[in-house]
Formats: structure tokens, sequence, C-alpha cells
């Protein structure tokens, strides 16, 4: 065959019936089932192998995966082609319809093959020979399929019904999704039905054409897209905004099961989809018993049984017909013969937000709880807190510095209400966890400051203060009063004298002036131009329960189930996973470009607030959103070179701001804590970890008593400075983990 062909590999899948193994940031195609490389490597050189003729590969794939994809396409000739990244998965309609578009634009109207990243198939000699043999088919304009002559009743498995049968190549009657044992039993007998391998060949004019016919607005969606895509070496790259409007539907929905005159070749290579245990076991080197063994497994008395241990010691006595299947973090047994209803553990798993279908765990992680306990105290008690209780302390002026130098001398910068509160809560916090430092004269000195120069008219608190006090920026920040109300909530705990009535004048100020008279929720500035966020209101939730904490008063619980019902209603999406950040006049999404900003910091911050709400209100559910928060950023918001939380990523886990800063990773370490008591998953590796890349990045680095806030995608470090603002999120994170731990034996 000497004609040019176009190759397309599709690799969007997430292989859900191979979990706990295949998960959404690792799916079954960068998976080494068989011992020579990943399915989507061993695509590529299926595809490479055409004996003769011109064969450009292009690879349709997530851009979350781009690392893995690049690994798997390194010393491949292409030919020519190269990777297509979505920036959002919309289903193989588009996929089929971007290697339509791509086709005409580079080579014309030629033949596109378009194959699956994840499927078996073990002969590539024949594979290419059926190719071949559906060639004619195309050329005239008929879209080509391939089906597999059944070997037995597949639940697992779409079908094809073949009518006539000219030279070979048979006319298709119809498609017919996975069917139910029965019903597959019924095929098998009746001769005329194929599985249907979701390979395709076709004129890319041809499928164009279909598109016009059946979904012209797939096609113009995905042209408009094409069109906007930005390319350089690493390959070719499309606009969110643009790809995103795309419907989302299947190639079979969309064209297949509307042409007409489809052609169907019946395949003469070994296939397999691996898309169950069972199908594992069929394809897999089984020994004399006919088990599959993977890993540190020891089965004695076993039969006919998948065993796969990918990690820690399995050990199986008298086992037969089962799946067991063990990663670092979960555990799947079942019959083989069940094993496709594993769906149904990830359905379950989804709803209740577990990390364990979004995210796969590194293999060295800590299990040892407490580990940094000795080294979290040390760097609390004996190196931040008394640097910051002395040179973070403006004596001169009052108040606190806002940042420091890494030499530890002050930066001389104005003084912002959400930093000074900051600072009083801090020492209030430590004073309760047993520090002994003056962190009585420390609250009451940085009140002093506050409410002697900080206040307004309206009994608000102005946002930013000069060096020597005197008023920078006068505007009444709910953001900033959700601070001040933190703090003093703190300090009132901590026997304040006039925190109470401070706290209860800022009350009366939030309800008087920032409060939404037309919506739940309230202003972010006194106008109430402008974007609104979701932000202050997650801090404003913090301050209600600590009040709630201070006071015992249930109307301050009250005032948090009102941002709760926010939350609910707006500010969390469902499909995602994530909270938006940015919201129009109504409360919703804010049509900008930061609409669909999400950040992984923020998750955390949620989450923990979440369950501690939940706690004290009863309503259990909100544990189920604090999963799905702390899933989501751990899954889509971590940078795989470092493991920090990125400063901000897309809905659909693209990465906007590659930083890392601290405050992210401190709040991690307090989702996970919160979690880690709600009845889910042992999260005490995750605390561990967390607590050791704090240190890792952050800490250890820095000077005695600071840190570095700012750390690229390469971990190298951006700050010049050490901001205060972080010193309470660290205080609070890691006195929350000595709370959680025990000290260690030497």
């Amino acid at each position: 065959m000497t004609e040019r062909i176009v190759s397309f590999v599709i690799s969007g899948g997430v292989g859900s019936r191979l979990w706990p193994l295949s998960r959404q940031d690792n799916p079954k195609q960068f998976h080494d089932l068989s011992g020579d490389g990943s399915m989507l490597a061993k695509t590529l050189r299926r595809l490479t192998a055409k004996p003769e003729g011109e064969t450009p590969i292009f690879l349709i794939a997530s851009e979350r995966h781009a690392d893995r994809v690049h690994a798997d396409l390194a010393g491949l000739d292409l030919a020519g082609g190269g990777p297509l990244f979505e920036p959002t998965g919309r289903n193989t309609a588009a996929a089929v319809a971007l290697a339509s578009l791509r086709t005409l634009s580079e080579y014309g109207d030629e033949l596109v093959l378009v194959v699956p990243s994840d499927h078996e198939i073990s002969t590539p000699h024949q594979f290419w020979e059926s190719i071949e043999a559906g060639a004619a088919a195309a050329s005239a304009g008929r879209l080509v399929v391939f089906g597999i002559k059944p070997t037995q009743p597949e639940t697992g498995y779409g079908y094809i019904e073949v009518a006539t049968d000219r030279d070979g190549v048979f006319d298709v009657s119809r498609f017919v999704e996975k069917p139910d044992l029965a019903t597959a039993q019924t095929y098998l007998g009746a001769g005329s039905f194929y599985w249907n391998t979701g390979i395709f060949l076709f004129r890319a004019g041809a499928m164009r054409d279909a598109f016009a016919a059946f979904e012209p607005k797939i096609w113009q969606a995905t042209e408009a897209a094409y069109k906007a895509a930005t390319s350089d070496l690493s390959g070719l790259y499309m606009p969110l905004e643009l790809y995103s409007a795309i419907p989302s539907t299947s190639i079979d929905y969309a064209v297949m099961e509307c042409a007409k005159d489809i052609a169907m070749v019946p395949a003469g290579f070994r296939w397999n989809d691996l898309g169950s245990w069972q199908s594992l076991l069929d394809v897999g080197p089984s020994d004399k018993e006919g088990n599959v063994i993977v890993g540190d497994v020891v089965a004695i008395d076993c039969e006919n049984s998948y065993i796969r241990s990918d990690g820690r010691l399995v050990s199986a006595i008298g086992m037969k017909d089962v799946a067991i299947v063990t990663t670092v973090d979960a555990i799947f047994v079942a019959p083989v013969s069940h094993s496709q209803h594993v769906k149904k553990i990830v359905e379950q798993l989804e709803k209740s937000g577990r990390l364990e279908t979004r995210f796969t765990p590194a293999h060295d992680r800590v299990i040892d709880s407490g580990a940094w306990r000795r080294r979290v105290r040390h760097w609390l008690f004996e190196e931040t807190l008394p640097l910051w209780s002395t040179l973070g302390v403006d004596e001169r002026h009052g108040g606190f510095h806002e940042a420091l130098a890494f030499d530890g001398s002050p930066v001389m910068k104005p003084k912002r209400m959400r930093t000074q509160a900051r600072q009083v809560y801090a020492f209030a916090v430590a004073k309760a966890r047993g520090w002994d430092g003056p962190a009585e004269r420390l609250i009451a000195h940085g009140i002093d400051f506050m409410a002697g120069k900080g206040r307004t008219d309206r009994g608000g608190w102005v946002r930013t203060l000069n060096v020597d006090g005197s008023v920078a920026d006068p505007v009444e920040d709910a953001y900033d009063h959700s601070c001040v109300l933190l703090a003093l909530a703190h300090a009132h705990m901590s026997n304040h004298p006039d925190a109470l009535r401070l706290g209860e004048e800022t009350f009366a100020f939030l309800d008087a002036h920032l409060e939404d008279s037309r919506m739940t929720g309230f202003l972010d500035t006194l106008d109430g131009m402008g974007e609104r966020r979701s932000n202050p209101h997650m801090h404003l939730l913090e301050a209600f329960l600590a009040w709630h904490r201070a006071t015992g008063e249930r109307a301050h619980l009250r005032r948090a189930s009102r941002i709760i019902d926010l939350f609910r209603s707006h500010f969390f999406d469902a499909e995602s996973w994530t909270v938006g950040e940015y919201f129009d006049d109504g409360w919703k999404s804010a049509n900008s470009e930061k609409a669909t900003w999400t950040e992984p910091g923020h998750h955390f911050e949620w989450a923990s607030l979440l369950v501690d709400f939940a706690d004290r209100s009863g309503q259990t559910e909100l544990t189920a959103f604090a999963r799905k928060l702390y899933a989501s950023a751990v899954a889509n918001g971590l940078n795989r070179a470092t493991g920090l939380a990125y400063g901000a990523v897309s809905r659909q886990g693209l990465p906007l701001d590659r930083v890392s800063r601290s405050w992210p990773q401190a709040e991690a370490i307090k989702a996970a804590i919160a979690l880690d008591d709600s009845g889910g998953p042992d999260l005490k590796p995750e605390i561990e970890e967390r607590v050791g890349r704090l240190f890792r990045w952050h800490i250890d680095p820095a000077p005695l008593g600071l840190w570095i806030d700012r750390i690229d995608d390469r971990g190298r470090s951006l700050a010049s400075e050490v901001p205060a603002s972080i010193f309470y999120h660290l205080v609070c994170a890691l006195t929350q983990y000595l709370d959680g731990t025990v000290e260690r034996e030497s």
C-alpha cells in the first residue's frame, strides 16, 4: 500500500474500569500492562511499522498529560506529525473533527486513520493488512470501521451488525451499545455481529461532509479552535475558551449512527481493548494454574486469577477466578467475571469526593505519623516565633512590619490591616499552644496600633497604614474586616480586655455597611463596584467560626451558614469540583480572562473550613464537598516536579500561575488534617508529605526563622523578601500538625 495515510492516536480516556491502577492523572494508556512499554508507546510503534508509504502520526491528548506524552514520543519518527493538545476533554467527535481539520489543512483530502491509544494489538503486520483492506472503500468516500468476530458474549464492548459482504468489506446495518449478557449471547449466536474496535478510516473530506450533514456545530466550533491554536516545538495547543465551546459527544452518536453506506472490514489482527481485569487475565503471561501474577505476590493454590501488587506484598491462598489489585492507597478485590463493574466503585468514590479516583500517590510516601514533629516544634518555638516577636515588631511606630529582608531587617513599606491582624492572631495561637514568649504584650501591641490608627468614622477599619501609622488607603474592605474579626476572636480567647467590644463594633459595621441587601453575601468594599470575589467570604467564614468557638453563640454559626449557602449555590462547581474566584454583581461567573481561574490554596482553605462547620453544625454532608475540593486541588493543582501547589489553575487543571507560594502548602496541611478525622481515607501519609515539602522547598533553604515565599515551577527561589502576612498560615498549620501527632521515640 503506497497511498499516504495520516494517522491519529486518540489519548483522552481515563480507563476507569482498570481502577485502582488507572486514574484521571495517570490513565491506563500510560501504564505498562504487559512488560513492553506503555499502551500509548506500543500504539505509536505499531503505526510507525507501516510497511510502505508515508505515514505522518499525530497524537490528540490532554494538555495536562503533556509530560507523559512527550516521554512516550521520545525516539519515535512521527514523519512530520506530533501532538495536538486539548485543554479540556470534549469526547471523540471533537477529536475526529480535529484530525480531519489537521489533515485537510496540512495534506489535503487524504486518508485519515483514527485509532485508540489503549488497545492491545500484538500483530502489527496483520493490523496494517486489515487497514489496507479498507483503503479502497475509504478512498471511494465511505467511512470505514473495523470489527472483531466475537469469541464469547462480552458486555464491555460495543457491537456492529453487518449485512452484505462485498469482497470482504461488509455493509453496516447498525451500531449497538454495550449490551447486557443475554443480548450479548444472542449476538454471538447470530453470526452477523462484530465487536467494535473503535478504529476508523476515511477521507478527511468525507468526514467533513458527514459533520456538515449531522453535527455542523461540532465542526464549526472545532474549526474555530483549530484556527486559533498556537504551536511550538512541543506541539499544537488549542485555546481553552474556544475548545471548551465544542459540544461534547462521541463520534458514534454524532456521525456513525447517522451516516449511511458505512463499511466494515473484519479485523485480521489479535485485539483486546484491555478494558477490564478479566481482559488482562486473558492476554497476560500466565503460570501453569492460569494465574497472571504481577509484582510482589505470593499465591498458593490459586487458579485463573489476576493478582497484582504495585508496592506491598500480597499473599493469597485458594483464590479462584478473582482479581486482586493493590496500589499504594487502595485495594480492589472481585471475581474476574464481575470486574467490569469496578466502575460502580469509581462512581461511589466520586460521589463522596474521594481522592483515589483522581490522583496517584508516590510510592515513597512517609507513612510514620509524626515524622516531622521535632523539626516543626523546634522551628516554631525556637526559631520563627522568637524572630518575629522581636525583629518583626515595629517598636518605634507601633504595629508589625509588613515584611523582613533575608538578613532580618524590616522592609519599610505600608502596613496592611490584614497583616497587622494576622500577626495578632498568630501570637494568640502560639500562646494557646504553650509558647512562653511575650504573647500577651504582642497581642496588646498589635491591637493598640490597629485600634488607635486604623479605625474609620463609621466604625470599620482602613485597608492600609503608612509605616508611621498615618492612613495610606482608607477603603473599608471585607477581606481586611474578616482578618480583624479573626484576630479579635483569638485575642478574646487570650483574655484581651477590649477584644470583645472591638469585635462587636466590627460586626455592627459589617451588618450596617458591607452586608449586601440585594443578595446573599457581602460587598467587597463599600461602593460595591467591580467584580465580586469568593475569597473574602471564605475568610469571613473563618472569622465567624472563630467567634463561635470563642463565645459559643449560635448567632455566629448562623452567620457562617449564610456563607455556606453561597458556597453551595454559586461558588462551587459540581462538575469540576472547583471554587470560582471572580463573579459579576449577580454572582454569575465573571466574564473575564479569570472566569475559569481557581486557586488550589483556596480549595485547601475551604476544605478545612467546611469540615469545621460540618462538625459544629451537624451538616455532615459538607464533608463530601471538602473531600472534592481537596481531591481537585491535589489532582490538578500540584507541580509534579516539586509537589507544591501552583498559584492558580483552570477548572480543567491547566496551570495559569506556575509560581508556588508558601501559604497554599500550609493550607494543604490543614486540609489533610481536617479530612483525616472525617471518616474518609487515612491521610496521615499525605500530612507528612505536605509538611516535608513545605520544609524542603520553603523553610529549610531560608535563613533561621524565615522562609522562601515564592518558588518557580523548577524549584528556584523568586523571593526577595519575607512577607509577614504568611506567618499566620504557617503558625496555624504547624500548630495543628503538632496537635494531631505524638512525640516519636528516638
